[in-house]
């Protein structure tokens, strides 16, 4: 974690600060791809430090007042929907946003030191994000597209009603089995 957060520019301090909270939620064969500092475009003044591995995303934050950390998004990629990142020159910011499992939409600014270091984060979301979208759309392409059918068309085939899954219930009683006695041996 730490060569990562030193290619990005994060004061080690700062890491080990948010390291027990980091471990408790990446695992050990997890390789980190990015350890940057990010903020929220909804609160700005609230500085997060954004964990990306192979498998996971994780966002710790910093409270202002107490200087608390508290975690604020700990999902794995293949749960993220609708990843977009943007990478703004003019301002030297790259926004990674993504919809959560809970259908959150989060969106984060990271802010690049130098214009090199934006293009080197959007080509690194790229080989992280990329081929997980290109399965996901592959997987989306194979898959039968449920459609609505409409009675009375004669270019639509009508519905079939669907079979119940378990048997009826039996009308009779069921026979009786006689009871065995026991049997002693001599």
């Amino acid at each position: 974690m730490l060569p990562a957060a030193a290619e990005t520019g994060v004061a080690s301090p700062t890491v080990s600060r948010h390291l027990p909270v980091l471990r408790n939620c990446v695992q050990a064969g997890d390789v980190t791809v990015l350890v940057t500092r990010c903020t929220r475009p909804e609160q700005p003044a609230n500085g997060c430090l954004l964990l990306l591995t192979t498998r996971r995303l994780v966002v710790t934050q910093q409270t202002r007042l107490l200087h608390r950390l508290r975690l604020h998004l700990n999902t794995e990629l293949r749960h993220l929907n609708n990843v977009a990142w943007n990478p703004d020159p003019r301002a030297s910011v790259v926004e990674l946003a993504a919809t959560a499992v809970d259908g959150v939409r989060e969106r984060f600014l990271i802010r690049a030191s130098r214009p090199s270091q934006m293009w080197q984060l959007d080509a690194l979301f790229s080989q992280v994000f990329r081929p997980r979208m290109a399965a996901r759309s592959r997987v989306a392409a194979a898959a039968p597209v449920d459609r609505p059918t409409v009675l009375g068309t004669s270019h639509e085939p009508r519905p079939v009603p669907a079979l119940a899954a378990t048997p009826p219930a039996r009308l009779t009683a069921p026979a009786r089995v006689p009871r065995l006695s026991p049997v002693v041996a001599a």
